[in-house]
C-alpha cells in the first residue's frame, strides 16, 4: 500500500492588525483600554486557484471578524481572546484548514522593561 502525498497548503498572513480595546483583569484596563495587535496565519489547501475571490479565503472578511471580536466584547485574558478569534474565523471561512492567532499586548501592566507580551494559539478545523 502506498501512502498518498500530503495535500500542499498555502498560507496568508494578516500581520500587525492594531486595535484599541479594553481587555484585561485590572480596572484601568477596562476603563482606559490599550492597544492590542493581532497576527493571523490562515492555512488552506493549495489548489490551482482561478484568480477569483470566491476560490480563495477572503481576508477582508477575516479582518472584519477579527476587528469585531477584539473590539466588541471585553475579555480578561488575551489567551481567551485568541481562542475566540480563531473559532470565529474558522467558522466563517470554510476553506481554512487551520489558523494561528497571536494577540499582542505591548503595554501589559508588568513591572520592568519588556518589548511585548503575546498569547498564541493554533486551531484546526477538526477542533472547532
Amino acid at each position: 500500500m502506498t501512502a498518498s502525498a500530503p495535500t500542499p497548503t498555502s498560507r496568508v498572513v494578516l500581520q500587525g492588525l492594531e486595535f484599541h480595546a479594553h481587555h484585561g483583569v485590572y480596572t484601568p484596563e477596562a476603563t482606559l483600554g490599550a492597544r492590542f495587535v493581532v497576527d493571523a496565519e490562515l492555512h488552506y489547501p493549495f489548489v490551482d486557484l482561478s484568480d477569483e475571490l470566491g476560490e480563495a479565503v477572503n481576508y477582508a472578511e477575516v479582518y472584519a471578524a477579527i476587528a469585531a471580536e477584539v473590539t466588541e466584547t471585553r475579555r480578561q485574558l488575551i489567551e481567551v481572546l485568541a481562542h475566540r478569534i480563531a473559532r470565529r474565523v474558522l467558522s466563517a471561512q470554510p476553506k481554512l484548514l487551520a489558523i494561528t492567532v497571536r494577540v499582542h499586548k505591548p503595554f501589559a501592566p508588568l513591572p520592568g522593561v519588556f518589548r511585548d507580551v503575546y498569547a498564541e494559539l493554533t486551531l484546526t478545523r477538526a477542533e472547532v
